[in-house]
């Protein structure tokens, strides 16, 4: 059968004729004519032509061609930088924490800073506590102290001493004697008028006055009930109340029934009868 297809140019060279296209799929293109039938097949013509590309293709390529010449350093490099990690008050920032060695002085920091002040608190501790030692050793001290002043008080107190400072023994407990009525019934100290007279230790003057033949006499209690009578006095310096150990209490003298200036002194235990006052002055430690 003859072909229809009219050329576009005229015949004489095979180089001027309009190429077919072939279809997507390997056969003749939308702008093929008639199909001659002389004509070889499709395939035999189309082994040697190079496939056109696309408009939409030739981006891709370029795309594809810049990709590779970059490469992926390329395109890191040309990625924008990522934004600065924004800080919280209460979180540590983001970029930080992804350290591993930021991390890890942080950490080291969080460990000196608790060692530290569990350092401090027990340096606290210890002090309050030498602080506590030293104020109850103060305590102690001053309570021992205090002891120590009551008890040499009280023995201050307690003790008993001579009733004049300046004296000889002229008469003793139980002697007998032309101008006595009978025995002796005390220790006569001889002493120069007016030489102060002592009280033996702690005590009340209970009586004080003229008392006949003991002249004027001053009666001491002292707190066990012993009464000592002081006679034959000069005058009487304190005639009631307290008296402490060695307290002038009048003046040696010679009124009453006496031959001499001299004090004439009496231990009652319990207010009765007389004992010898050279043994009870020896018994509390004070030698005659």
């Amino acid at each position: 059968m003859a072909s229809t297809h009219t050329p576009a140019h005229p015949s004489g060279s095979a180089g001027t004729q309009l190429l077919d296209h072939p279809g997507p799929f390997g056969g003749p293109g939308p702008f093929a004519g008639p199909a001659d039938e002389t004509a070889p097949p499709a395939v035999e013509t189309n082994r040697h032509r190079m496939p056109r590309q696309g408009r939409g293709t030739a981006p891709l390529l370029g795309v594809t061609a810049v990709a590779a010449t970059l490469g992926a350093t390329g395109f890191a490099s040309a990625t924008p930088a990522a934004a600065p990690a924004v800080e919280s008050p209460d979180e540590a920032p983001v970029a930080l924490s992804a350290d591993p060695g930021l991390a890890l002085a942080a950490r080291i920091q969080l460990q000196a800073d608790s060692q530290r002040t569990a350092a401090e608190e027990q340096a606290r501790v210890q002090a309050a506590q030498e602080a506590e030692a030293k104020r109850a050793a103060q305590v102690a001290q001053q309570e021992q102290a205090k002891r120590v002043a009551e008890e040499a008080e009280k023995a201050k107190l307690a003790a008993i001493t001579l009733p004049v400072r300046n004296y000889r023994l002229s008469a003793h407990y139980g002697q007998s004697a032309r101008y006595w009525a009978k025995l002796h019934t005390g220790l006569d100290f001889a002493a120069d008028t007016g030489e102060p007279v002592l009280a033996v230790g702690q005590g009340t003057i209970t009586s004080a006055g003229w008392a006949g033949s003991y002249g004027y006499r001053i009666v001491e209690t002292l707190p066990d009930g012993t009464e000592i009578w002081y006679c034959h006095l000069y005058s009487i310096s304190k005639a009631s109340g307290k008296v402490l150990p060695g307290q002038q209490i009048g003046k040696v003298g010679a009124t009453g029934n006496v031959t001499g200036s001299h004090l004439h002194v009496e231990v009652r235990p319990g207010g009765g009868a007389p004992v010898d006052p050279e043994s009870w002055f020896e018994q509390r430690g004070v030698s005659l």
